[in-house]
């Protein structure tokens, strides 16, 4: 009787630890305190070059090749993208609408307008998505991070 218990709580246990469980993608979160996207995302100069661990919603993901998400700020608008290596990592479409933690370091850079053209036309082909030309007017500062881990849970 003792050995059926004993067998049924391990099955519990596992079962456990499988539900609701984390999916890891790349190399392992070395960093433990997470910095706001908001934060991020409203000083791009400081954090500039610098190693961050962000976490958030995941509300996009590249649908040709799975090489970046989209991860929701604390305000309404803000979204920062967490760009991989092609084929080095790959985010399953499944992903959006889940909770992630992702480690990279920030990229802030100015694009002039043709150049924020090129990359919008680009994303919208990979997304299937129309894309108006003239709704880019100005150069604009991008931020992103080039990711280098995450977890994502199921």
């Amino acid at each position: 009787m003792k050995i059926v218990v004993a067998t049924i709580t391990f099955l519990i246990m596992i079962s456990l630890a499988f539900a609701g469980g984390e999916k890891k993608y790349g190399k392992d979160l070395t960093i433990k305190s997470p910095t706001s996207v908001s934060e991020i995302l409203s000083n791009p100069g400081k954090y500039n070059g610098v190693s961050v661990l962000v976490e958030g919603t995941i509300v996009d993901v590249c649908a040709k090749k799975g090489c970046w998400i989209k991860i929701a700020g604390e305000k309404e608008a803000d979204v920062i993208q967490i760009k991989v290596e092609d084929d080095v990592i790959v985010f399953p479409m499944e992903a959006k609408g889940k909770r992630v933690r992702a480690q990279g370091k920030v990229f802030a850079k100015e694009y002039s307008v043709k150049e924020l053209i090129a990359g919008a036309k680009h994303e919208a082909e990979e997304q299937k998505k129309e894309f108006d030309a003239s709704s880019i007017t100005e150069p604009k500062t991008v931020v992103r991070i080039n990711g280098e881990g995450a977890v994502i849970k199921e």
